[in-house]
């Protein structure tokens, strides 16, 4: 899970999506600070969300089926 967790957030601090139609994190309006946002199953995610312990497991399951952390995370709160 470590490797998972180091791979994620080197994913996050170089701006690369994961798989499929993911997008890389963008500029705000001012131009100084940017967002952490992605796009799964046609829904956008932006941040990291706080989730509720099924949804923890959704993603636990889901990771270890082969999906990216982050994937998984969107469509895991978006899709009950």
């Amino acid at each position: 899970m470590k490797r998972v967790m180091t791979g994620v957030l080197l994913t996050a601090v170089l701006g690369i999506g994961g798989a499929g139609a993911a997008s890389a994190a963008q500029p705000s309006g001012d131009g100084t600070a940017r967002q952490d946002c992605r796009t799964y199953s046609g829904v956008t995610q932006c941040g990291q969300p706080k989730l509720t312990e099924k949804q923890r497991g959704c993603v636990t399951a889901a990771v270890e089926q082969g999906m990216t952390e982050r994937r998984a995370t969107v469509e895991c709160t978006a899709l009950p």
